[in-house]
């Protein structure tokens, strides 16, 4: 591999892990990672995010390269708008989690597929539904890959010229999005973990981050019904 195709390789991994701190995604994670407790929890749902970000990024907008399409600026609009009811029900989902933070209720036994377990309510991890906070960080990551798809594709097609390259660089772009968005997390995990020793202050962590994301998903969700209403 020469030079040149390495330095275009850590660029496109530095973009991608500049990309992970896009506004909505800091907003989206910050609100998922204010349940967590700790590095290694806030180090694992920052990598799920990315690896579900970078997938539908690889899949849409790889697809879109390589048949040297667009996706139609409504369908962006739309994904764009239901990033911004993820943002706002996270952080709603957060702020009511800040009141019931350090009112330690009953242990409460529950099932995993394959496992039973029993801790305190607020529980230690969150369900919705049958998935976990693990799977829900997946999932939120995928929307934002969805809604970034046709940016990202009419970037590739502008700068990139031969198929087999513009996968590569969307993979590479995938690839910092899940390294920048896992340090962060990772980062982030150490103050909680400390905050959690004290219901008060984890209580008002929630709420701050729980007002921030639902403060930008309003504002990101009324700029995308105006341009969807507007076209």
């Amino acid at each position: 591999m020469s030079s040149s195709a390495w330095a275009t390789a850590l660029l496109g991994v530095a973009l991608g892990m500049r990309h992970a701190l896009e506004p909505d995604h800091l907003a989206a994670v910050s609100a998922l990672a204010a349940e967590e407790r700790g590095s290694k929890s806030g180090l694992k749902l920052g990598a799920l995010w990315g690896v579900g970000h970078s997938s539908t990024l690889l899949l849409v907008a790889g697809t879109l390269a390589l048949l040297e399409a667009q996706m139609p600026p409504r369908l962006t609009d739309a994904f764009e708008l239901a990033v911004a009811v993820v943002l706002l029900s996270l952080g709603v989902r957060a702020m009511r989690r800040s009141l019931e933070e350090g009112r330690v209720g009953p242990f409460r036994a529950h099932r995993h597929p394959g496992l039973v377990h029993a801790h305190a309510a607020p529980s230690e991890h969150v369900h919705v539904f049958r998935w976990t906070l693990g799977t829900r960080s997946l999932w939120v990551g995928a929307l934002h890959g969805l809604a970034g798809s046709g940016a990202m594709t009419a970037l590739v097609l502008a700068e990139v010229k031969s198929g087999a390259e513009r996968l590569t660089a969307l993979a590479l772009f995938g690839l910092g999005s899940v390294l920048g968005m896992a340090l962060l997390t990772g980062v982030l995990g150490v103050p909680l973990a400390r905050l959690a020793k004290s219901p008060r202050l984890a209580a008002l962590a929630l709420g701050v981050v729980g007002l921030l994301s639902s403060s930008f998903g309003l504002w990101w969700g009324v700029e995308a019904s105006r341009r969807l209403l507007g076209a």
